[in-house]
């Protein structure tokens, strides 16, 4: 039974967990939805609901394709360096669908869950363009399953209301761009980690040799006294076998003379 349920959790043959939140992080009923939405504790991906105002869905806009095109590419330059502050962007997904529950996604995808946590919280402490921003992380991970393949194909008759992502696509330039922007900060990133790790390893090396050299200078300072004090009592014994004939351990010279001067006086 266990088997079976986690063979179909998130499926529309799922009667209990909504397929359509976990496939895409968001649903048109909501939260009068019959299913269950599970919400993550941890996850890869965030999602800003609402957050790109497409001009185009103003009824007072004249703005053409082109500009259309440019103002979108502004938006996604702007805020793809301001999300890889927190973290490596492994993708990052913006909807052109008008649903309510869809218009103006931004789906992130991190490299790590640590990071898409710190942007989530930090991010919601923001406003872009005087709008607050609504962050949440999202159970979506595999784009390839949310994007409707009819609409990349030109064939979704549902048009913006369809229930998948429709993306809207950045010029190819300008992501070649943000992608080498991204891959070269990271290599510096890594690089002066590398470097700090390495001065630090040098600093406690220094440390360590610091610390040995004072104690053999202690061992050494210790170490003559010691010498002299042994050679002392080595003399001492040395004194004593030599003036074995004497009467006396003091030194040999002392007792030679006041020998000879005794046998001169007899």
């Amino acid at each position: 039974m266990a088997e079976h349920l986690a063979s179909i959790y998130g499926t529309e043959k799922d009667k209990v967990n909504c397929s359509f939140y976990f496939k895409i992080g968001a649903c048109r009923h909501g939260e009068r939805c019959s299913r269950k939405h599970v919400k993550p504790n941890f996850s890869q991906t965030i999602l800003i609901a609402n957050f790109y105002q497409n001009p185009a869905l103003d009824p007072n806009c004249e703005l053409d394709k082109e500009q259309l095109q440019s103002h979108f590419d502004l938006f996604y330059e702007d805020i793809f360096m301001e999300f890889c502050k927190y973290g490596e962007v492994e993708d990052m997904r913006v909807c052109d669908n008008v649903g309510d529950h869809l218009v103006g996604n931004v789906y992130v995808r991190f490299a790590y869950e640590e990071d898409a946590q710190r942007a989530m919280e930090e991010l919601n402490k923001r406003f872009y363009a005087g709008r607050p921003l609504f962050v949440e992380l999202s159970p979506v991970t595999d784009f390839a399953e949310a994007c409707c393949r009819q609409y990349e194909n030109g064939e979704c008759d549902r048009g913006g209301f369809c229930n998948f992502m429709h993306l809207r696509h950045p010029g190819r330039a300008i992501r070649r761009e943000l992608e080498e922007a991204q891959r070269l900060s990271l290599r510096e990133k890594r690089s002066h980690r590398h470097s700090s790790t390495r001065d630090h390893e040098e600093r406690e090396g220094h440390g360590r040799s610091r610390h040995r050299s004072k104690s053999r200078s202690r061992s050494r300072s210790r170490s003559p006294t010691s010498h002299r004090h042994h050679s002392h009592g080595s003399g001492h014994r040395s004194g004593g076998h030599r003036s074995s004939g004497h009467r006396s351990g003091s030194s040999s010279n002392h007792h030679h003379s006041h020998s000879h001067s005794h046998s001169d006086r007899r």
